[in-house]
């Protein structure tokens, strides 16, 4: 009997080739991809300008990476539309952990709700870790606060409700979290303020220093201020106080339970990228706490946390959240 052999038909051979071929093509599985990570020199977007807040963590960021990754890691500055323009770039970029941005929270969190024209979103990042957190410091000036005899935020609250619109608080723009947080609790208490917006905190900071502004949530850069006697402290929005004022109360201890509103500054990647990816930069990133000149640098900002990238992500939704009823309430939209 003769042998018989099956040849494939051209069409047969055909297919088989493609399916050759995009075997050869198919991406890498993630952990193939994470090992062979970082192959090149690996990019940190800040969306603000150089020598500030964000800047200045991004590049204790930077040195930590490139120690523990053994490639360069570049700090890329581009500031513009309240942190948007950087932002948006690092949401349009490949999720191959070679592009990652360094952000506050009001970027990701607040601003997708109220930009109308915003290019990005919140579901565009995938979260790497909280790099710290900082309660506000809820501030007045001095000499005002002496005047109508404020020494706490209880007494802040009963001025108000005795004279409606004429407390003035400031904040870094309409939206910004201080903003959010004002509006927050005068609409707890059942106040109403008059609130003005700046084009920074430092800025508003000036305002109250100098009297143009009566109060404000404050950040940390209160602290020397706070130290001279130029700007009086009422309390804090953190569950603890502060180790930095130790005799000021926590909004909870001024009668304001669970009025936690902080502020963090995030390591985030374009959303898509290999966890096994966001892992790696997660492990190289929290040796940070072992490092003294990093703890020196974060420490003066707030406090470090490395939040591992689940909690993370689930801290970002709750704020957003959150500061949906608010912006809702307060009915915040900008172009």
């Amino acid at each position: 009997m003769t042998a018989r052999h099956c040849y494939p038909t051209r069409r047969t051979a055909l297919a088989l080739c493609l399916a050759a071929s995009w075997l050869v093509a198919a991406p890498a599985p993630a952990h193939a991809q994470a090992d062979n990570w970082p192959a090149k020199p690996i990019r940190i977007v800040v969306g603000f300008p150089a020598g500030s807040f964000t800047d200045t963590i991004a590049r204790a960021v930077s040195d930590q990476l490139s120690k523990q990754l053994g490639q360069p890691v570049i700090v890329d500055n581009k500031p513009g539309a309240n942190g948007a323009i950087g932002v948006g770039e690092v949401a349009r970029s490949a999720p191959d952990g070679y592009t990652l941005l360094v952000t506050n929270s009001s970027s990701i969190t607040i601003n997708p709700q109220i930009y109308k024209k915003i290019s990005y979103q919140t579901k565009d990042f995938a979260p790497v870790t909280m790099l710290l957190d900082a309660p506000f410091i809820l501030t007045a000036n001095p000499d005002w606060a002496g005047k109508h005899q404020i020494g706490s935020a209880q007494d802040l609250i009963v001025y108000a409700k005795r004279n409606p619109d004429k407390i003035s608080c400031g904040s870094a723009g309409p939206g910004n979290i201080a903003h959010l947080a004002f509006a927050s609790w005068s609409n707890r208490t059942g106040v109403k303020t008059t609130h003005v917006p700046y084009k920074s905190a430092s800025q508003a900071q000036l305002a109250v220093l100098s009297g143009e502004l009566d109060t404000q949530f404050d950040t940390w850069s209160a602290l020397p201020q706070i130290a001279a006697g130029k700007l009086l402290p009422l309390a804090v929005t953190a569950p603890q106080r502060m180790k930095q004022l130790p005799n000021v109360p926590t909004m909870a201890e001024a009668g304001y339970a669970d009025f936690n509103v902080t502020f963090w500054a995030g390591l985030l990647a374009p959303a898509g990228t290999p966890p096994a990816i966001v892992n790696k930069l997660y492990e190289a990133t929290k040796g940070m706490l072992q490092n003294e000149h990093a703890r020196n640098v974060l420490s003066k900002q707030g406090d470090m946390v490395m939040l591992a990238p689940e909690p993370f992500g689930q801290r970002i939704a709750k704020e957003v959240a959150d500061w949906k009823q608010v912006i809702q309430r307060e009915a915040i939209s900008l172009d």
